[in-house]
């Protein structure tokens, strides 16, 4: 590590290996138990509609302060703000919450290309892959809307079945972006053909697949593909903890753990929200991210899962996921 000077100002080091939250690079080390999947605050209006003007901020913190408060009562100290640009990212009212709370918090660069393309802004339709990840690295090395809040991973979505041309150039610009950045990709799948083919294109491009998520992996069915997604080297996600009954995800997880994939394996609840355009930011329609803690974890001592393997699963693989390297084929 470097210790940098300008004048009499003196820069702290900038760690050789970093996870970047939203208050600055970190330690990987000191992520500590991860939540790798939740949601503050989202807009589903559309991306041509969404906008710092249709909430205050202050209010989303107030709302969501003592939700993220319980995180981190239960021990944990890292949280991954999954949502992406044009659905309520907001990265200063993050920086607020890190800064009342202690948490380690990330938010992302990349587009989301699911829901029919709802949330994707006009230029995603007609820019190129490299013109694309030009954004998106623009945002790791200036920040983001000039906040100076750096990205701690891409997001990206695509939708069932087979890639269309423009899901395939999203997951295209993000393998690009990586190579830029060292940024981890974040897929949102949930289906088992195009969680495959972004495995394929990401390969493709030379990327390593250690450097992917595939989101919402709990959603498929079909467990082989879990298997195969892992034994390719990629991160399988299983993120609706709590949205489902925890019985089954102690049986998806189990599995997991017998086949030997542990190492690839990350948990979460994709909880929260707070939600833009209705009253209160419905919230009544919160949900907690305490089921992994209270319900979850418990289910799987129970069912034999030891201290060493809930270790790896909340504590080394999250900071394995979120580190920022390069990882090349």
């Amino acid at each position: 590590m470097l210790w940098l000077s300008w004048g009499l100002t003196v820069l702290p080091p900038v760690p050789q290996e970093l996870i970047m939250t939203v208050q600055g690079p970190i330690v990987p080390a000191d992520f500590g138990r991860a939540l790798v999947h939740e949601h503050v605050m989202c807009d589903f209006i559309g991306a041509e509609r969404t906008g710092r003007h249709r909430y205050d901020p202050d209010e989303v913190v107030r709302t969501m302060l003592p939700y993220l408060q319980e995180v981190k009562t239960r021990g944990f100290t890292g949280f991954v703000d999954a949502t992406p640009s044009y659905i309520g990212r907001a990265p200063e009212v993050l920086r607020q919450l890190a800064s009342l709370t202690g948490l380690h918090i990330l938010t992302n660069t990349g587009y989301y290309g699911a829901a029919g393309d709802k949330f994707l802004p006009p230029h995603a339709f007609t820019e190129t892959a490299d013109q694309l990840a030009a954004r998106w690295v623009a945002e790791w090395r200036e920040g983001i809307d000039g906040t100076g809040i750096k990205p701690g991973f891409i997001k990206i979505g695509v939708d069932p079945g087979p890639l269309s041309d423009l899901d395939r150039k999203l997951v295209q610009a993000a393998a690009r972006t990586h190579f830029q950045t060292g940024l981890t990709i974040a897929c949102h799948t949930g289906e088992a053909q195009a969680a495959l083919q972004v495995l394929e294109v990401v390969k493709s491009e030379g990327v390593d697949p250690s450097a992917l998520i595939i989101v919402h992996a709990d959603s498929i069915p079909d467990e082989r593909v879990h298997w195969r997604l892992a034994e390719a080297g990629a991160w399988v996600e299983y993120d609706a903890v709590g949205a489902k009954p925890i019985d089954e995800h102690v049986r998806l997880i189990t599995a997991m753990v017998r086949k030997g994939f542990a190492h690839r394996l990350l948990l979460s609840h994709d909880a929260g929200w707070y939600w833009v355009g209705e009253p209160d930011g419905g919230k009544s329609k919160i949900r907690p991210y305490t089921a992994l803690p209270d319900q979850l974890v418990p289910a799987l001592k129970t069912n034999g899962v030891d201290e060493e393997t809930l270790e790896q699963l909340l504590v080394m693989n999250p900071q394995n996921a979120f580190t920022v390297r390069v990882r090349r084929r």
